[in-house]
């Protein structure tokens, strides 16, 4: 059992952070989630993973934008977290194209807040998530934390790698430990509807076609979520620490001489599109009907992520093969929707 009982989750109405906060409350944790709800995608289902939680007597809930100063340092001083697992933050590449103050607000002006509220609270560990889209046009594979990621190709990716950078600041400057977490593809039940596994199971079982960009040829390390969600709580239980052999003569950008970690949570099983697509034609009985697509601004071809350091410290690596994981999603999401 971990030492610590109170837990701060942001963005708990959404899929990673549902399935944390569930996870902790299962372990007898004290969980305060946070969340502002918004309709980025369809409220509703944000509205039963919360309904879902609501029954656990050591949660609570309270509604709130983390781009609200105020409001966030009020709910830090009352409820006094020992660890904070933030997992909020405006999701999805493309839509940064469309929309890049939405990013500001909730993945900058919010992380600072967040720091701020650990900082003045004595928070003991900050766990927070941050992206495979940081690697951006970086194509060594697979992508390891020791890797440069000055390169991204989307601005989600970029406001990502800021939260690093921010974390970092605040490792060595009030000795808060961090530990940044890099989510590469997450998939499962209660998952979110505008990624593409999602959007593919509803065109074809609504019979319509599905759009696939890059003509397939992209591969993902598709991560399923309780691989996610062990990996989150195993590192919060883990207070990052100084790495003794970081040098300033050769500076390696995963750990630091403050508390500050990166790690990468992945399946390290890259799969082509064309092959997830397959997958999901067996678990559903049915035939996609495919449109082929060139790629998309702001993608990349090919995530793989390289999960030794996260095996070595956290004693952890993913491993839920896509059939039993595209299975499971399929289960739920046919039971959810009543198909």
């Amino acid at each position: 059992m971990s030492q610590f009982r109170r837990y701060l989750v942001t963005g708990v109405a959404g899929f990673i952070g549902y399935h944390v906060a569930e996870k902790l409350l299962q372990q007898g944790h004290e969980v305060l989630g946070l969340d502002n709800v918004n309709d980025y995608y369809d409220v509703s289902l944000k509205r039963a993973r919360l309904a879902r939680l609501e029954p656990h007597e050591r949660y609570r809930f309270v509604e709130l934008d983390l781009a609200d100063r105020q409001a966030v340092a009020r709910e830090f001083a009352a409820f006094q977290p020992e660890v904070v697992i933030h997992l909020a933050a405006q999701a999805g590449v493309r839509y940064s194209l469309e929309n890049p103050h939405a990013y500001v607000d909730s993945n900058l002006v919010a992380f600072v807040n967040v720091l701020e509220g650990c900082r003045h609270n004595s928070v003991a560990h900050l766990v927070y998530a941050s992206s495979s889209s940081v690697y951006g046009a970086n194509t060594a594979i697979p992508f390891a934390v020791s890797h440069n990621v000055d390169h991204p190709v989307s601005l989600y990716a970029a406001t990502k790698k800021a939260n690093e950078l921010m974390a970092h600041t605040y490792s060595h400057l009030y000795g808060l430990p961090t530990t940044g977490l890099r989510f590469f593809t997450v998939y499962g039940p209660w998952g979110r509807p505008d990624m593409a596994y999602y959007l593919f199971t509803e065109a074809i079982l609504a019979g319509r076609p599905i759009k696939v960009f890059n003509h397939g040829h992209m591969r993902r390390d598709f991560t399923y979520i309780d691989d996610v969600v062990e990996g989150v709580v195993r590192s919060a239980q883990r207070v990052a620490t100084p790495d003794p052999a970081w040098s300033g003569a050769e500076p390696t950008p995963g750990t630091s001489n403050a508390p500050y970690r990166v790690y990468n949570i992945g399946n390290n099983q890259p799969v082509e599109l064309l092959a997830l697509i397959e997958t999901l034609e067996n678990a559903l009985g049915r035939k996609a009907e495919k449109e082929m697509l060139p790629m998309q601004p702001g993608d990349v071809q090919e995530t793989y992520a390289d999960v030794d350091d996260l095996a070595r410290d956290v004693g952890f690596r993913p491993s839920t093969p896509l059939e039993e994981g595209v299975g499971r999603f399929v289960e739920w999401y046919l039971g959810y929707h009543g198909g």
